[in-house]
């Protein structure tokens, strides 16, 4: 659909003389003002597909051609390409989007022994019904297992959630403690010497656990960790310039800027997640009974570590032994700090979400 452009020169955006169709200045498109429904929704379409676009043409090059982008940014050809911040939001949000919703709880359906108590025996029409309401099964694994519970000849089946929490780990987990209250701690602790009392940070971990366990009752555990699931893409962002920095340290000697170091790590970082989330979708695909499973892990980690060395040896220009070498040390670095990362957020997850 052609555009329909305005005759006057000056820029409606910030008022500067107009050469051509674009604003110099400001960048604005000088178009008309008053339009149909149909162009404006010719614009919108026309740039969502720009960005749709920009993000197949850099695509390719992202899982092919290790460490290309980022020497393609730093010359100076961008314009056909994602900016790396951008497209490593795009990417992740995906990414960890997938990765929360295939880690959700899983339903197993076991037979019971019929010498065990009538309590914990379920009809299986009962247990159908409760596999239909629960929100965290797809349609598909709704069906699956309502046949296998079908499938008993007695109809009797034990339903069981495999992430689960309940009280007796609760008794014996990271959540465990005796004390209902703060201040019967407190107290519990007064009475003991003073070289057996509990440190600060022990403390602290007990007030959470204390709070979480009056708050959430038996969830407590369960409602912690999917607190801390929310707040590992925030972590993993924060990562990013930490990683950077592990760069900068590694291959000093290249004389390279900061932000060039960081444009490596966004592309780097989106192919991992890119990449990760096709594998993702192939193991949701092929059944799990398949042994090509194994095959597809140790492929594709064979060819994530052959891709790392490559991009270092493209954009560091070290020799394959050298880049070896500061690729072992860059990982055990990097393993601390995630480490250390993974602390925080747990610590802040517990002092903030209480």
């Amino acid at each position: 659909m052609k555009k329909h452009y305005r005759k006057e020169n000056d820029c409606l955006n910030c008022g500067t003389v107009l050469e051509g169709k674009f604003c110099h200045n400001c960048g604005q498109e000088n178009l008309q003002i008053k339009e149909s429904f149909g162009h404006m929704m010719n614009h919108a379409i026309s740039d969502y597909f720009h960005f749709d676009q920009q993000f197949f043409h850099t695509l390719k090059p992202l899982l092919i051609k290790p460490g290309y982008l980022t020497n393609e940014y730093m010359a100076g050809r961008r314009a056909q390409y994602l900016h790396p911040v951008k497209m490593y939001i795009f990417i992740s949000l995906v990414y960890f989007v997938l990765l929360f919703q295939n880690a959700h709880e899983k339903v197993t359906v076991k037979p019971l022994n019929p010498a065990k108590p009538v309590a914990t025996r379920l009809k299986a029409d009962s247990v159908n019904q409760q596999i239909a309401k629960n929100p965290n099964l797809s349609a598909a694994q709704k069906k699956q297992i309502q046949q296998q519970v079908t499938s008993y000849a007695g109809g009797i089946v034990k339903v069981t959630h495999t992430d689960d929490t309940d009280t007796a780990e609760l008794r014996h987990g990271l959540f465990a403690t005796k004390d209902t209250s703060y201040e019967q701690y407190l107290a519990e602790q007064q009475k003991l010497p003073a070289n057996k009392r509990d440190g600060f940070l022990k403390m602290q971990i007990h007030k959470r656990v204390i709070v979480y366990n009056h708050k959430y009752g038996s969830r407590a555990k369960e409602v912690f960790f999917e607190e801390v699931k929310h707040n590992i893409p925030k972590m993993m962002f924060l990562m990013l310039p930490l990683f950077a920095l592990i760069l900068k340290i590694t291959f000093f000697k290249n004389r390279k800027f900061y932000v060039e170091h960081l444009i490596y790590t966004f592309h780097l970082h989106c192919f991992l997640f890119i990449f990760l989330t096709f594998i993702m979708l192939l193991e949701l695909i092929i059944p799990t009974d398949w042994s090509i499973i194994d095959w597809i892990n140790l492929v594709s980690t064979a060819y994530i570590t052959w891709y790392i060395f490559r991009s270092l040896r493209v954009v560091y220009n070290r020799s394959v032994f050298r880049t070896i070498t500061k690729m072992i040390g860059m990982f055990i670095m990097y393993w601390f700090v995630f480490t250390f990362s993974v602390v925080v957020v747990l610590c802040i997850t517990a002092l903030l979400a209480a």
